[in-house]
């Protein structure tokens, strides 16, 4: 039951060489990644992270901090984990999420994925992220100002201001979580699976050599045509899946 509550899988695949966890973007929903279940190869499980206070969960409160969603997540998840090669995907908050879960399932389990894909983030520890101001208590119209001025929102949601007043309370949530998320640089990398960052080219600047910290194996960037929200564009997600797609067969050649 705990699985079904944390996790949306669209398309159940019991051959998949690997499953692809999926972490949300801050005040999004676990839909877009599900949907990738029906469309990438029937290799890969894909798996969409859920969090409270949004979709079914809308009556669940939000959570506070980081360590709720990785207890959670892995609680849920650990037996999957031990039985298969997995891999995780994160866009935005969605990358802070992947790395707490990537930190504590290695720290604690000694469990390590596959391959890392993170998008559009600094790293946690960078100086970057560090140094970013904090707006989570910003009032609605000030955050919605800059928000639009990042291009941290959805495009669909900006043309419909009733349905971006839905979302304000979860995005304000989840960049609490980040805001409130310390994190130490690090002495040394904690994985040696393989690392890509993508990122859209006319985001605002991200520090992503920073997340090279994190492994000792391979570390990757790709740069895509569009903003923030780049992987909601048709050409991009194609990009993307096909990337992850090929990683994670060619990985499991190793694995074997």
């Amino acid at each position: 039951m705990q699985m079904e509550k944390v996790i949306n899988c669209f398309r159940k695949s019991p051959d998949a060489v690997a499953r692809l966890i999926c972490f949300p973007w801050a005040g999004g929903g676990s839909i877009h990644y599900a949907r990738w279940g029906n469309v990438i190869s029937s290799s890969v499980e894909v798996f969409a992270v859920k969090l409270p206070g949004r979709e079914a969960r809308a009556k669940e409160p939000f959570f506070q901090n980081m360590q709720q969603i990785v207890d959670e997540v892995i609680g849920a998840l650990l037996p999957l984990l031990k039985e298969k090669p997995f891999a995780l995907f994160g866009h935005s908050f969605g990358a802070f999420t992947s790395f707490a879960v990537a930190d504590a399932l290695k720290r604690l389990h000694n469990l390590e994925p596959v391959h890392i894909f993170l998008s559009g983030a600094s790293a946690p520890y960078s100086e970057t992220r560090i140094k970013t101001p904090k707006r989570s208590d910003l009032t609605d119209d000030d955050f919605l100002k800059w928000l639009i001025s990042v291009g941290g929102t959805p495009p669909e949601l900006l043309a419909n201001p009733e349905v971006l007043n839905l979302f304000l309370p979860a995005l304000k949530a989840d960049l609490h979580i980040v805001e409130n998320y310390k994190c130490d640089k690090l002495e040394n990398p904690f994985l040696s699976c393989p690392v890509t960052c993508f990122d859209g080219k006319d985001d605002i600047p991200h520090d992503l050599q920073a997340w090279k910290d994190m492994t000792s194996g391979d570390f990757t960037v790709r740069i895509l045509d569009g903003a923030h929200f780049y992987l909601k564009e048709a050409g991009n997600e194609k990009l993307i899946l096909d990337y992850v797609t090929n990683h994670l067969e060619a990985s499991q050649m190793d694995y074997f």
